[in-house]
């Protein structure tokens, strides 16, 4: 590295020199990757008014700023549990994510599951790792008595949260696998959200990188 790195207050580091977005564990993470994911992912719509639209823009690098960042914590997770290394990243061909997604995940969380191989790797290894108990499967068999009608009961209109007769609902056997491996993807998913919160702590950005949602910044926004 040839310039200065300034450290400041709220996880911010300020880079004279050298195009850095973020420092992991006192490394550079370069900000021309953050410029490839940016290039490889549509804005959303256009905002008419130039200072929305440079809002926007800013914002827009801070989030592609986090999923970058979460990408190279991941890799190096991966590396810690001794998973294969996964495929590199190509910015060229990042998928799109869906609404359901965003709505599931959060945009930052979704997009990184998108474009990460490392963080799907890293993801699937925790959700391997998720012990469910029987009770809960059973729990939720009942709490949920709507998913479980027959397709002939649905098209029939059997009301779920009445007396159903054995023949209308898929039985606990037929049921329980998938219910089991729901569970576990969602217990993988909040060990996923609980992994990236303890290990970007101690991330620092540089100016113009800061999370979304940090009110350091007078463009800050709660966005996940």
């Amino acid at each position: 590295m040839t310039g200065h790195v300034h450290h400041g207050q709220h996880g911010h580091v300020h880079a004279d020199l050298d195009p850095v977005a973020a420092l992991v564990r006192g490394e550079p993470v370069a900000r021309q990757r953050v410029d490839a994911f940016l290039a490889a992912v549509p804005p959303p719509d256009p905002v008419s008014r130039p200072e929305g639209r440079a809002r926007a823009d800013r914002q827009r690098r801070r989030w592609a700023t986090q999923v970058v960042v979460a990408d190279e914590l991941a890799r190096r997770s991966c590396a810690e549990l001794g998973l294969a290394p996964p495929g590199e990243v190509s910015p060229a061909r990042v998928p799109a994510v869906s609404e359901a997604d965003v709505a599931d995940l959060g945009s930052i969380v979704a997009a990184v599951l998108a474009h990460s191989p490392a963080a799907r790797a890293l993801l699937a290894e925790l959700e391997t790792g998720q012990h469910v108990p029987e009770a809960d499967v059973l729990d939720y068999y009942d709490r949920n008595r709507d998913r479980f009608l027959t397709p002939e009961a649905l098209r029939r209109g059997i009301d779920p949260f009445r007396e159903v007769a054995p023949e209308d609902r898929v039985s606990y056997p037929d049921a329980r696998d998938g219910i089991e491996r729901e569970l576990r993807q969602a217990a993988g998913r909040r060990a996923f959200f609980g992994w990236l919160d303890r290990a970007r702590v101690d991330v620092e950005y540089t100016a113009g990188h800061e999370h979304p949602g940090d009110p350091s910044h007078p463009d800050h926004e709660h966005r996940h």
